[in-house]
């Protein structure tokens, strides 16, 4: 991506908060007023799962962005639990670990009312994936990975340090943890993630973590990148 006379905004893990990314976008479109050029929002992952209205995210984000704003969305490890759920390649339990019981519940489905009804897990698989919406579905599945320019990358949970970013293995970019912390002050770029809660967004080496758990904390963060500048904007300031 070419970033060169634009203003990037990168908002953190949503975790169906849907009323922190309203009060987050309206600062933005605030925000934004004073810059020229082009505008872009870009989401880092997470749309889903542990916060109550996850079925509204993904419709919010599927629908177009503020006026004057193009949005890009990245995929996240529970976006891609989803879909392998779906698929039949992860079982129900592990993945209603994950959080899905509250994205169930957004799409009007109880799964354990679900099994209690139905003998076989066959049945109960089958009537919660009919509940998914195959356009949300199909949404899921464009949803790139990671976006970079010359001197940023933006990820859901952070890049392995020593490979370059076309070669970057997507389990990865959408789950490492230590191995790219213990590397922050190496990178060659400045790399925005979510993925691990923080208190507080704090720049650590040449990564910057901004996922405040919005599904805890009610606070979903926002960085805004002009240049080589940057500053936080916050759903609760």
């Amino acid at each position: 991506m070419d970033m060169r006379d634009t203003v990037v905004y990168a908002i953190g893990d949503v975790h169906g908060c849907h009323k922190e990314l309203l009060a987050l976008e309206a600062k933005i479109e605030l925000d934004a007023q004073r810059f020229s050029g082009r505008k872009i929002i870009i989401m880092l992952g997470d749309y889903i799962d542990r916060g109550p209205h996850s079925r509204r995210v993904i419709e919010h984000v599927m629908a177009p962005p503020p006026k004057g704003f193009q949005r890009v969305c990245l995929v996240g490890n529970h976006e891609v639990a989803l879909l392998l759920y779906l698929d039949g390649y992860l079982s129900r339990e592990p993945w209603l670990g994950y959080g899905a019981r509250e994205t169930l519940f957004s799409y009007g489905v109880d799964p354990d009312r679900l099994a209690s009804l139905y003998g076989s897990n066959e049945q109960t698989d089958a009537r919660i994936r009919e509940a998914i919406p195959a356009s949300h579905v199909d949404f899921l599945r464009t949803l790139p990975a990671m976006v970079c320019s010359e001197e940023f990358v933006f990820v859901h949970a952070g890049i392995r340090p020593g490979i370059a970013l076309e070669a970057q293995d997507e389990n990865d970019l959408l789950n490492i943890r230590e191995e790219f912390f213990q590397a922050a002050h190496r990178l060659d770029r400045w790399v925005v993630h979510g993925h691990t809660i923080v208190d507080v967004p704090t720049l650590d080496g040449r990564r910057l973590d901004i996922d405040t758990g919005a599904f805890q904390t009610g606070r979903l963060t926002a960085l805004r990148i002009v240049g080589k500048y940057g500053r936080l904007l916050s759903s609760q300031d």
